[in-house]
């Protein structure tokens, strides 16, 4: 932002002057850095840092990826937008911190994409889809070879359990630390069931759950299932044979306390039946 911005910003609290004369992207800049300006902006925004603000940019991907979820174009710009301003709110506190700015953000992910997209940049053939993917792999190896990185040193720690289990999994299988045959993940399965049964403690049932939790992951993968995926659906079908037995209750004007485990199975059953004839 030149000078001229800089000081509309400060005289003009409700930045109007401002956004009639700057593209959306210097707009939304230019309210960040107002926010966060000790003299003048936010208390709660200048009290922020990196790590106050992680949870938040990783709810408001989740709430971008519920959007798409419920295919709600309305919903999906508004928390586009709100991830734009995760993106934002850290590019505003690193260029405080004089480490890098939201252009160099942004120089960073074309320049990524020109290198990883050599048959539409360069002059590499590549000709389809899978071919990409394997092609893309490729070049993040050799960019952690490059940086003397170990093979799951950049699988992100902050990752939901489950998607990170699949992760590490698939970087190791990279390197064929993986089973050669589904049969090999079911007799895991089996293995690790047991070991829970046999667990003696709360901690050691903890562990052996764990372990179950990660083969199954793996399960997936070999089955190229995303897990998440798969368990958000299996989430979204406990909460619809769930609500039908609630909206059921209600409408025979039952209580839950008077109502047996085998009334309940029973309605969980006719909702699944339901679910069939759909």
């Amino acid at each position: 932002m030149d000078c001229r911005a800089r000081s509309l910003a400060r005289k003009d609290g409700s930045l109007k002057v401002l956004h009639m004369s700057l593209h959306p992207i210097q707009s939304l800049l230019s309210i960040m850095a107002r926010l966060r300006d000790p003299a003048v902006g936010c208390p709660w925004d200048t009290l922020q840092n990196f790590k106050t603000i992680a949870p938040y940019t990783i709810e408001e991907a989740y709430e971008v990826a519920d959007a798409i979820e419920k295919n709600d174009m309305d919903s999906l710009k508004n928390e586009l937008g709100d991830l734009l301003l995760q993106v934002v709110f850290h590019a505003q506190m690193a260029s405080e911190a004089g480490a890098f700015d939201f252009d160099d953000v942004v120089r960073g992910i074309c320049n990524k994409m020109i290198t990883r997209h050599p048959h539409v940049f360069g002059d590499a053939n590549i000709d389809s889809a899978h071919a990409q993917t394997l092609h893309w792999e490729q070049i993040k190896a050799a960019e952690r070879a490059d940086k003397k990185m170990g093979i799951l040193d950049d699988v992100p720690m902050a990752l939901p359990a489950l998607m990170r289990a699949e992760k590490l999994q698939k970087r190791a299988a990279r390197v064929g630390f993986d089973w050669p045959d589904v049969a090999f993940v079911y007799d895991k399965i089996q293995e690790e069931l047991a070991e829970v049964k046999e667990a003696g403690s709360q901690a050691h049932r903890e562990e052996e759950i764990g372990d179950v939790l990660f083969v199954m992951a793996n399960l997936a993968r070999h089955y190229k299932v995303d897990p998440e995926d798969a368990l958000r659906g299996a989430n979204r079908k406990f909460e619809r044979r769930f609500g039908y037995i609630e909206d059921s209750l209600k409408a025979a004007g039952t209580a839950w306390e008077n109502t047996t485990l085998d009334e309940m199975e029973a309605l969980w059953n006719a909702a699944k039946e339901l679910e069939k004839d759909k």
